[in-house]
């Protein structure tokens, strides 16, 4: 069994096993044992999930901070992993989508999690690419109509 230490900071909160606590002073946890934890600095607003990979970094959240509806959010999340494993074409990109899968389904939340932030850079670049490949202007429908 391996131990797990992090330093809090006055404020600052932690979810634990879908519990929600904040710390008024600078302290230390030492986790002894696995625990579900997300530290507040790694929580997704839901109008940042602006991208598929953050959709589902955000399904995996819901899972880990609210567990008593963890089987409603694993069916979207099932949904979500396999449309984004038919989507992308890049091998590390599906090879790491398949671990995060694997992590999720073994219920570590938080490993998933930090894979999964860890492709958001190849998944802008991927977007980038395609928005200066395909530059378009929007019309307006009535001008279009006009013209």
């Amino acid at each position: 069994m391996s131990t797990f230490k992090i330093s809090m900071k006055p404020g600052e909160r932690i979810y634990i096993n879908g519990a929600v606590i904040r710390f008024d002073r600078k302290t230390s946890l030492e986790f002894l044992n696995d625990v579900q934890f997300l530290l507040e600095s790694h929580v997704m607003q839901a109008s940042d999930a602006d991208t598929p990979l953050k959709r589902l970094y955000f399904v995996i959240q819901a899972q880990l901070m609210a567990p008593q509806n963890a089987s409603e959010t694993r069916g979207l999340f099932d949904e979500q992993i396999q449309d984004l494993l038919d989507t992308f074409e890049d091998r590390a990109i599906l090879h790491e989508l398949k671990n995060i899968d694997r992590l999720v389904k073994e219920t570590r939340f938080h490993e998933g999690m930090k894979a999964l932030r860890a492709l958001f850079p190849a998944e802008k670049r991927i977007f980038d690419s395609i928005e200066t490949s395909f530059p378009f202007e929007m019309v307006e429908p009535q001008a279009a109509m006009a013209g």
